[in-house]
């Protein structure tokens, strides 16, 4: 990739695994780089690993809980204090396979932190994306998606799988309209001009802490196979 000198992103779940090995990769490429995580601890130590490591750009630690609606508006106020362009929007923060359980909004967990708190933050910054994207150059969103889509089902009488809960069905739903909203979006940036591009990117397998919620059989599978699953 090119440098990327005196641009500025933002990487939710930065703190570890794919948000963390993309935020180290931007800051080396000169970005300021604000990683947006609800461990304190976790974001201090990824922001002094960035920082020691990286001579061109910097990383910082902002915090928001992303199964809060109410947290994602004051990171977005937080920020927005700041006077900061924005330049790239990764929202990479996911979980998958927890047992049923609600956010404090009253949402379906998945559906919460997986799409409706990246639906949100993405709408709220979005004029700082168009107003920082030229043409040549235009501001990225990048949709941290997963094949698991295709699965996916979307049910409008029950958005929270109050009827009858899995966590599958639960997963692949919060993936698939975080697909459907990449397209959406795309759409309507084309239509009104705006040099900034929506992207939906699936990782593939990828040995993370998303997996620590296997069903027994496969944790124990995950090791032995885990040289060929995990490229």
């Amino acid at each position: 990739l090119p440098k990327q000198n005196e641009r500025v992103a933002i990487v939710t779940g930065g703190t570890r695994g794919m948000g963390f090995e993309t935020a180290r990769h931007l800051a080396s490429l000169g970005m300021h780089v604000i990683i947006a995580g609800n461990e304190r601890e976790e974001g201090a130590l990824a922001v002094r690993r960035i920082n020691e490591e990286s001579s061109e750009g910097e990383a910082e630690f902002i915090f928001v809980d992303l199964t809060s609606l109410k947290s994602v508006r004051n990171f977005v106020q937080m920020f927005r204090d700041r006077a900061l362009p924005l330049h790239v929007l990764i929202n990479n923060a996911g979980t998958m396979l927890v047992p049923e359980k609600r956010t404090e909004d009253g949402f379906e967990f998945h559906f919460c932190l997986n799409y409706l708190s990246h639906f949100l933050l993405t709408n709220l910054l979005l004029d700082l994306l168009k107003k920082s994207g030229k043409n040549g150059r235009s501001s990225r969103i990048i949709n941290m998606a997963s094949a698991t889509h295709y699965a996916g089902e979307i049910n409008l009488e029950d958005l929270n799988k109050r009827t009858i809960y899995s966590s599958h069905a639960a997963y692949s739903q919060s993936k698939l309209a975080l697909v459907l909203f990449t397209y959406y979006l795309q759409e309507q940036l084309m239509a009104g001009g705006f040099a900034v591009t929506v992207n939906a990117v699936d990782p593939g397998m990828v040995d993370t802490a998303l997996y620590n919620n296997l069903w027994t059989l496969a944790q124990m599978l995950k090791k032995p196979v885990a040289s060929v699953l995990f490229r």
